[in-house]
C-alpha cells in the first residue's frame, strides 16, 4: 500500500539527517496521500541507520493504523492535525535543528530581515503561545496541532510554511515530503542568520519591499525565477 509514498517519506526523513538537522531519532517526516487521505509517517524512535520503507507506518485521519508494524510518531496527532487544517500541503516536517529550536525555546517569531527569508517565507516564521495545563496534560500532540493551527488564523500557511511550537522547536510543510524538508532547511538556516544579525545589529531594519520583491519573484502567478 502506497509503495510509492512510503520510499519518498523514508528519503525525506534520510535527508533530514543529510541536512544535520536531526540528532539521534530526534525528528520526523509524514506524507499524505490526498485521494485516499492516508498518512506515510516515520515509526516511533527508529534509528535512521536501521529504517526501510517496508518500516514506514500508514494511518489514517483519525490517526488509526491502517498499514505497519510499528508504532508511528508520537507526534503524528500533531501531523494530522496539521493536513486535515491546511487542506494545500502534502507534507509535514517536524526537527529540532539547532537555531530553530533555540528561538523556540526563546518564545520569539524569526523576524523577516533578509531576502533570503523572503524568498520562501513572506512573513516572520510564527511561535506558538503558550501551552495551558489542560493542553500539556490532555491529548498533548493533538493540542499542539491546534495551537500551530491557531496562530495561523490570521496567517497563510502556503507562503509562510512554517512556524515554532514555543518551548518545544520547529515544524514546517510544503507541496509534498521533499519540499517540506526543504523548506525545514531553509527555517533552520534563516533562524542562524537571524541570530547572528542581531547579535551585531540588535537595531536592524528591513526593507519592506525587498520582501515583496523576493517572496513573488519566486511565488504567485507573476514569478519569474527560475526556469
Amino acid at each position: 500500500m502506497l509503495e510509492n509514498l512510503k520510499e519518498k517519506v523514508l528519503r525525506a526523513n534520510l535527508d533530514l539527517v543529510k541536512h544535520g538537522l536531526v540528532l539521534f531519532t530526534w525528528g520526523n517526516v509524514s506524507a499524505i496521500d490526498r485521494e485516499t487521505n492516508l498518512v506515510v509517517i516515520k515509526p516511533s524512535g527508529m534509528s535512521y541507520d536501521e529504517m526501510e520503507a517496508k518500516d514506514m507506518v500508514v494511518v489514517n485521519l483519525e490517526g488509526e493504523i491502517v498499514e505497519g508494524k510499528l508504532r508511528p510518531s508520537s507526534d503524528t496527532p500533531t501531523h494530522l492535525v496539521l493536513y486535515k487544517a491546511f487542506q494545500n500541503i502534502r507534507g509535514v516536517v517536524h526537527t529540532h535543528s539547532t537555531y530553530a529550536t533555540a528561538w523556540a525555546q526563546a518564545g520569539i517569531d524569526i523576524p523577516n530581515i533578509g531576502t533570503t527569508h523572503a524568498d520562501y517565507f513572506h512573513e516572520a516564521i510564527p511561535c506558538t503561545t503558550d501551552m495551558n495545563e489542560s493542553e500539556v496534560k490532555g491529548l498533548y500532540e493533538l493540542e499542539t496541532g491546534n495551537v500551530i493551527v491557531q496562530r495561523f488564523e490570521n496567517l497563510n500557511p502556503v507562503d509562510t510554511p512554517g512556524v515554532l511550537v514555543k518551548n518545544h522547536g520547529p515544524f514546517s510543510w510544503g507541496k509534498d515530503a521533499d519540499d517540506a524538508v526543504h523548506n525545514a532547511v531553509v527555517m533552520e538556516q534563516i533562524a542562524k542568520m537571524a541570530s547572528i544579525s542581531i547579535t551585531v545589529n540588535p537595531q536592524l531594519t528591513m526593507n519592506p519591499l525587498l520582501i515583496e520583491k523576493h517572496f513573488y519573484r519566486k511565488h504567485g502567478p507573476n514569478a519569474y525565477y527560475g526556469q
